[in-house]
């Protein structure tokens, strides 16, 4: 697969998708981590909409997904050829990455099916993007890959699974960009809806036996999880165009702050809080003192902005995977992430008025476990 893009032909690929998105912007800015700046959205083929990390048939399941239909018309729909797909694994709390799973793709066949390799790095070299790892599987998109060790991947186009209340996102990101309660005096909570309801994006699914992912852990259960999607350059480097891990980061800081959101998508971990910890703090407290919910909003906001900062989704290898309110362990497809983060965020309920009743395909049981496209 080749290392390098053209610049020329990359410059009319971003050129049409910003076309396409240009009609709907207002309407879908940050929505989770659906098109969350701008950088995201030069080309939505790497740009991720959530991470999940869960507990599925036969070990752990790390889930993310990219090339959302709210987007509209996509000229060339799936994974960017001159892209790579990582899923970052943290073993010892360090905040870097100990083991990388990277998915490459080639260019689309007449049939729209594209071919992918999957390489394992580990060690020093997990952090390298130019490290060549080992081969572990190779396969096309849909159809479902299983190596001799049981590891599965699958890449393809699916239905989306999570839900999101446009009403209340865009109340929410006033709030914590104006530094007031979220004001939901207009909001009818009986007509709420799922503005993704009945949408398609293009997921990539990797499920990892325990003993495998605990032989390149070091034995270690409990782990930190992110993605990143970046870009090659024509100087022969990569460009990270978005990371992804905790939910609806985005949605609560950079609605209306799109440097932020660029800003949050690039670097690494191991520098979120001391790069991004003092305004998301400030963020946060506005919105607790205009509540009154703390006696020391600085206090509650500085606690929190530090739980999701680094921006690493922690989780324990061997048990169900769960986002909600008592802990913070992986993520499930169904986990209600919106009433979750704005809750804590603000620190009082709030309700987007949905849940995964409002999902219109359901995920699978089954490998590989995201919902079939609608």
């Amino acid at each position: 697969m080749n290392a390098k893009i053209c610049s020329t032909q990359k410059e009319l690929i971003n050129s049409e998708l910003l076309g396409f998105y240009s009609g709907i912007v207002k309407e879908i800015l940050s929505l989770g981590h659906h098109l969350d700046s701008p950088l995201a959205r030069k080309d939505i083929r790497l740009d991720f909409t959530d991470l999940y990390v869960f507990r599925g048939q036969v070990g752990t399941v790390f889930a993310n997904s990219v090339c959302h239909s709210i987007f509209g018309p996509i000229p060339v729909p799936g994974y960017h050829p001159e892209g790579m797909y990582e899923f970052k694994i943290d073993s010892n709390g360090d905040s870097v990455e100990d083991v990388t799973y990277r998915f490459t793709f080639d260019a689309r066949d007449g049939n729209g099916k594209q071919r992918f390799i999957l390489r394992r790095i580990t060690g020093a070299d997990a952090a390298d993007p130019h490290a060549p790892g080992d081969i572990v599987a190779q396969g096309t998109t849909e159809d479902h890959v299983t190596t001799a060790s049981g590891l599965r991947a699958w890449a393809g186009k699916a239905g989306d699974p999570f839900w999101i209340e446009p009403d209340v996102l865009h109340a929410v990101g006033h709030a914590f960009q104006d530094g007031k309660v979220v004001d939901l005096s207009g909001w009818d909570e009986s007509r709420a809806k799922n503005l993704f309801a009945g949408h398609t994006l293009h997921s990539i699914v990797l499920e990892v036996p325990d003993s495998e992912l605990l032989t390149s852990t070091g034995g270690n259960r409990r782990v930190g999880v992110w993605s990143v999607a970046s870009l090659a350059t024509d100087a022969g480097g990569w460009w990270p165009h978005n990371r992804a891990a905790f939910p609806m980061i985005h949605p609560l800081f950079t609605q209306f702050n799109e440097d932020l959101g660029n800003r949050l998508n690039g670097g690494r971990p191991a520098d979120d809080f001391a790069t991004h910890g003092e305004i998301i703090t400030k963020k946060i407290a506005a919105v607790v003192s205009a509540y009154g919910t703390a006696e020391d909003p600085r206090a509650y906001a500085e606690k929190f902005a530090r739980r999701f900062l680094p921006n690493i989704l922690p989780y324990e290898v061997g048990t169900p995977g769960s986002f909600g309110f008592a802990e913070w362990n992986g993520r499930s497809l169904t986990d209600n992430a919106p009433n979750v983060m704005f809750s804590m965020a603000a620190n009082t309920p709030i309700r987007i008025g949905i849940g995964k009743e409002s999902v219109v395909s359901k995920p699978r049981k089954i490998f590989p476990y995201m919902p079939l496209p609608t």
